[in-house]
């Protein structure tokens, strides 16, 4: 789909939307809310309702925006996913939605939302709402649910609209990067495979630079964790460092924050092996990855204000003849000796090492997203990723970045008390607590012993990163879930 813009609706669109807040349902003609009525129409946020032309064919979609009072930037893009939704079978498509809720903001004091975050939700809502993944379809054009919106205008004026509808885009280009990435087969998907995309990422702006470690390098950083989960592979591990430095800076040192992201890109759960259904979706255990190298694709066109360092870890988790076995004992990279008791909690050991190399920086944060656990979606389902934290204030900044972008977190703690869950008889450190529960804090917990005390945050998706359904939002299938938390979060950085 194509976005341009335009100060006034195409001749050439086929259908566009007509945004009612519910406090304007009144004032429409006595005819139409007739209709509305008749229909149950109320303007409630993402309600459509179609009106079709019987002369012309052309179709209107009422779309509802709630009370004007309560218009937040979550609400417009589950507005504006309705409307992609309603016309997804339609060629050209008009929306004047950020005109709508950009006069409104600027008529009614109690809506505070400024042009570019409405433009951006408006974008967000459009283009991540009609998404499909479409690479192993051998003819998607004619498949059963292809979308055929070609073009869609955005009716708007301002100074700079096309500038900043760009880099509206690009944050949306960056989250369905991280989809696609994670709806690729583990098969396809490989480390390899991983770190071609990452290259390309790094080409295509100066600001970013992109570093990677081969098996031997690895090996020579003494990574255990990543050794042991890749013993069972076909396909050598990598590691990967990329490395964002804005191009415009104050005198000032700017803050240094790095992220880190579990690239499992398919988990068998090694010798402690899956069941057949546990294992059907596991080519998103790399979605962690995938997230932190979306978003530093998307850092310069936001032109965040810091230095960011992401650090990738990469290998699959099979069953080869040479897979660690429960009881293994490894030495990571900070020289902590793991009992490894159960093989599928294997997205901890990667880590470990991962966060060891980003503690050895002169960063003044780190910050880790992963689908660590199954314990954080039963704690919280899916529509939330568990936030865990040894510093309040990246918490807090997390925190406030998921209120803006409706991608939602909810702290846990990370209790001391936990934490003789992790001692073992053999080692330092065993890799699963002793108890059936708990297990996205005793995961925490172990993550925690590899940042040297450096001011870190870690986000558990847990399975926020898939969905069954097409709803809002998502479609079925990767989510892309973390990529806006992350860049919103980095943006607004100071």
């Amino acid at each position: 789909m194509t976005l341009t813009t335009a100060a006034s609706v195409p001749k050439s669109a086929t259908a566009v939307d007509r945004p009612l807040f519910a406090d304007d349902i009144e004032g429409l003609d006595a005819g139409l809310r007739k209709a509305a009525s008749q229909h149950g129409f109320t303007a409630k946020v993402a309600q459509t309702m179609p009106l079709v032309d019987p002369k012309t064919g052309s179709t209107e979609i009422l779309v509802g925006l709630g009370k004007a009072s309560d218009l937040t930037e979550e609400r417009l893009r589950k507005a504006a996913a309705a409307f992609g939704r309603a016309v997804f079978n339609q060629s050209a498509v008009a929306s004047t939605m950020v005109s709508v809720a950009s006069q409104r903001a600027v008529d009614d004091d109690s809506v505070e939302l400024n042009e570019d975050q409405v433009l951006a939700a408006v974008v967000e809502g459009l283009r991540l709402s009609t998404y499909r993944y479409r690479d192993f379809k051998s003819d998607y054009t004619r498949a059963k649910g292809a979308p055929k919106i070609e073009k869609m205008t955005i009716v708007a004026k301002g100074r700079g609209l096309r500038s900043r509808l760009s880099t509206a885009e690009k944050v949306v280009d960056a989250v369905l990067l991280a989809r696609d990435m994670v709806n690729e087969p583990g098969g396809s998907m490989t480390p390899q495979k991983f770190v071609e995309q990452a290259r390309q990422v790094a080409g295509q702006d100066a600001t970013l630079k992109c570093t990677v470690w081969s098996e031997a390098r690895i090996k020579k950083e003494r990574m255990g964790g990543i050794l042991a989960v890749n013993q069972g592979s076909e396909h050598p591990p990598q590691f990967v460092t990329l490395s964002y430095r804005p191009t415009r800076r104050s005198k000032a040192k700017a803050p240094h924050v790095a992220l880190v992201g579990k690239g499992v890109t398919f988990d068998s759960g090694g010798l402690s092996l899956k069941t057949a259904q546990g294992m059907m979706t596991m080519k998103i255990d790399m979605a962690g990855a995938a997230a932190v190298l979306a978003t530093m694709s998307a850092l310069p066109a936001v032109d965040a204000p810091i230095d960011v360092t992401a650090y990738i870890p990469l290998t699959d988790n099979m069953t080869g003849p040479n897979a660690q076995r429960p009881g293994d004992v490894f030495v990571a990279r900070n020289g902590k000796t793991v009992e490894v008791l159960n093989t599928d909690a294997e997205g901890r050991l990667i880590l470990a090492d991962a966060l060891s190399v980003a503690s050895e920086s002169s960063v003044d944060a780190i910050i880790d997203i992963a689908t660590l656990t199954g314990s954080a979606t039963a704690a919280l389902g899916t529509g939330y990723a568990a936030l865990m934290a040894t510093d309040d204030d990246v918490a807090s900044r997390l925190e406030q970045a998921s209120a803006r972008t409706g991608e939602k977190v909810w702290r846990l703690p990370l209790p001391t008390e936990y934490r003789t869950e992790l001692d073992s008889a053999v080692a330092d450190l065993r890799n699963v607590g002793s108890k059936p529960y708990g297990g996205a804090l005793i995961a925490g917990l172990f993550l925690k012993e590899f940042v040297d005390g450096k001011p870190w945050a870690h986000i558990d998706v847990g399975l926020s990163v898939y969905s069954d359904t097409t709803k809002g939002l998502v479609t079925k299938g990767a989510t892309g879930f973390g990529v806006r938390l992350l860049v919103d979060t980095l943006r607004n950085w100071s």
